[in-house]
């Protein structure tokens, strides 16, 4: 069944069932863009602005730069950059000149790029001075002709002057974006600023050349390079645009290009819809919810493509702001486009209640460039399902085990999705093998997601048969990260399954068959493990099994490992819930015996309070009349001394009158003795 034939619902107002399909190659576009719009702002980087005009120019000179460095029609040129604008600059260049833009990841181990390398067969490399520092301790970069990029030359020249200061905050900053090179590595800012511009009369590649190779693990681990084609990308970038269509405006548009350009949704949604809509973006190398509000402040966003856990983080910021922070006014947003991976429900109700404006969810990978249903941006969007078919493109789900474009499974019940589209790769590079185990008879490519078609006509996953993990919007290959941590000391077996989380994400997780007597911990398998492959890509969980559940011939049976682990999950959560429910509850009791024993503490008090008063009361009385006692025998003591005093003077009276008589006899008798 061809496009043109496939009934569409659910397409918003507008909205073709098909699209022009590119006649030239992508480079034309920009060429286009820069005479229409030459004085608007191409590339907002940090505060630097280039224009369309000033961006045209340089992609000139950096094209005729390529051309004296040898780069020939169909040659492979490795952009091992973070996003900024001389990646943008590279990629339109490269595509002028019919040459073929190898995009690598700079942040990856470098046995990963270094396998990458040898795999597309490139020799001239740019790249990110970081990266090819790293890169120069790990492998032999004089194989090749290396030109570094120095990210904070296209800075603004304040922060350029900032980034130079004493300071211990300058140092780390200007550590985090320039690292020494070797001094045989030449400088491609200088090469671009000195080349002259690329003669106008160069010969256009043809659509259908060649125009970037995007790498994969692809379902078995092993490295693969996806060709993709100037009609593959020209042609999703027509049915992005047209999609989208009724909500944008050419020439007013401010993209957000936080997804890295070697991301397939980044490179379509960002470097090509953006210039083709004569957009302005605004080109972070690196997501972080500061650098989105800061540039949000100084150019608000109407699009921005992303994946759950980056809207996820937005809306938790703006919704909890630090003390002092300033948030954006986050309502300039009128298109969100979400991808990688299922929306939860509450990320779209989150973003929608902070702009005000649709969540959009797509669908796609890497082999369909990538995108190939969405949702309708209407009310009758479903957050959580895949969507509907692009423009132009055309949808089957067939029997995984039996992939027959001509049987396709009955309506409602579970398929493997089967794409047919003009966003379809050319296939793997040197690798008819693996092409043929995904590409039926009739141009349908295998997608190895399951789902299936609801009444209203969306598409809903309900399986990822080729087990591949996707957190942060990154494919995970599962074999990849078992390969880095199997080689860990102490560690006999290992198999990775992604769990679900509530941001959108899927968490990596390794159940791992420990060794006699060794101990693993989570921190340690990171650390290892981050020798081999990608940070993305680590564990974030590790279990402790026993053993792995195989199938009869020894297989590991991820699904069932999975499943475990879910369910163990979920118990561990029940568990959860019981102990908090049975702490509460214990709170419940031990508070109301608190009450009582209060309530009796209190009556006590009452009852010692009383016994208090009344002894109190007795000890007044008894005072009192000890006073009075005290008082009486005061007086009768009184009495008594007086009475004792009066006695004494009258004994003592008598007496003295006596000894008077005594004396004075005494004296008559002396005189008469002297006589």
């Amino acid at each position: 069944m061809s496009a043109a034939d496939y009934q569409r619902p659910h397409y918003a107002p507008g909205v073709p069932a098909v699209v022009a399909l590119p006649t030239q190659p992508l480079s034309t576009v920009l060429d286009d863009t820069a005479k229409r719009f030459p004085q608007r702002i191409a590339v907002d980087f940090l505060g630097t602005n280039i224009t369309y005009a000033q961006l045209h120019a340089q992609v000139q000179r950096a094209a005729e730069a390529l051309r004296r460095l040898g780069v020939r029609k169909g040659d492979v040129v490795a952009s091992i950059l973070p996003n900024c604008p001389q990646h943008l600059v590279l990629a339109y260049a490269t595509w002028r000149i019919g040459a073929v833009l190898a995009e690598h990841n700079p942040l990856a181990p470098s046995s990963q790029i270094e396998e990458q390398l040898k795999l597309h067969g490139g020799k001239l490399i740019i790249g990110w001075e970081k990266s090819l520092a790293q890169l120069d301790k790990d492998i032999n970069l004089r194989d090749y002709n290396v030109y570094a990029v120095n990210m904070t030359s296209a800075l603004p020249r304040h922060l350029q002057a900032a980034l130079r200061l004493p300071l211990k905050a300058a140092r780390a900053k200007r550590e985090e974006m320039r690292a020494p090179v070797p001094s045989w590595i030449g400088s491609w800012d200088r090469l671009v600023a000195s080349s002259p511009a690329l003669p106008a009369d160069t010969a256009l590649p043809d659509v259908n050349d060649v125009a970037t190779l995007l790498h994969t693990g692809g379902t078995t681990g092993t490295p693969k390079a996806v060709k993709l084609t100037h009609m593959n990308l020209g042609s999703n970038t027509a049915m992005g645009l047209a999609w989208a269509g009724p909500h944008v405006k050419d020439g007013q548009e401010v993209f957000y290009s936080v997804l890295p350009y070697f991301h397939a949704f980044g490179l379509t949604l960002s470097m090509l819809c953006a210039v083709a809509l004569a957009a302005t973006q605004v080109v972070l190398p690196k997501f972080s919810v500061s650098l989105v509000i800061e540039a949000w402040k100084r150019q608000p966003c109407t699009f921005f493509p992303g994946v759950p856990v980056i809207f996820d983080r937005l809306a938790k910021a703006a919704a909890n702001p630090r003390p002092g922070q300033v948030m954006p006014d986050f309502t300039s947003c009128s298109i969100a486009l979400c991808g990688a991976a299922a929306t939860p429900r509450e990320v779209a109700a989150a973003w929608e209640e902070l702009t005000g404006h649709y969540l959009i969810e797509g669908y796609g990978m890497t082999e369909t460039s990538p995108i190939i249903m969405g949702n309708p941006i209407t009310d009758e969007r479903r957050p959580g399902a895949l969507g509907v078919p692009f423009p132009s493109t055309d949808i089957l789900l067939v029997d995984p085990e039996d992939p027959d474009p001509s049987r396709p499974v009955p309506r409602g019940e579970v398929g493997e999705i089967a794409v047919r589209g003009p966003q379809v790769f050319a296939g793997y590079l040197n690798n008819p093998e693996e092409t043929a185990q995904v590409m039926l008879e009739g141009g349908w490519l295998r997608t190895g997601d399951l789902a299936r078609i609801d009444t209203d006509d969306f598409y809903v996953m309900t399986d990822r048969r080729k087990e591949l993990i996707i957190s942060g919007g990154f494919n995970i290959y599962p074999t990849e990260v078992e390969a880095a941590v199997r080689s860990m000391p102490g560690v006999e077996d290992v198999a990775v399954v992604g769990l679900p989380e509530q941001s959108g994400n899927e968490s990596v997780v390794a159940a791992i068959v420990a060794q006699a007597g060794a101990n693993i911990t989570l921190e340690e398998v990171r650390a290892w493990a981050e020798k081999h492959i990608a940070h993305y890509a680590l564990p974030r969980q590790i279990a402790i099994v026993q053993e792995l559940p195989r199938s009869q011939i020894g297989k590991v049976m991820r699904r069932v490992l999975r499943e475990e682990l879910l369910n163990a999950r979920e118990s561990a959560g029940q568990a959860a819930t019981k102990a908090q429910e049975a702490a509460g509850q214990a709170a419940v009791r031990a508070q109301d015996t608190a009450s009582k024993a209060q309530e009796a503490a209190g009556q006590a008090a009452v009852r010692a309070q009383d016994t208090a008063s009344k002894a109190q009361e007795a000890a007044a009385q008894a005072a009192a009349k000890a006073q009075e006692a005290a008082a009486k025998a005061q007086e009768v003591a009184g009495q008594a001394a007086g009475q004792a005093a009066a006695k004494a003077q009258e004994v003592a009276g008598q007496a003295a009158a006596k000894a008077q008589e005594a004396a004075a006899k005494a004296q008559e008798a002396a005189k008469k003795l002297k006589r």
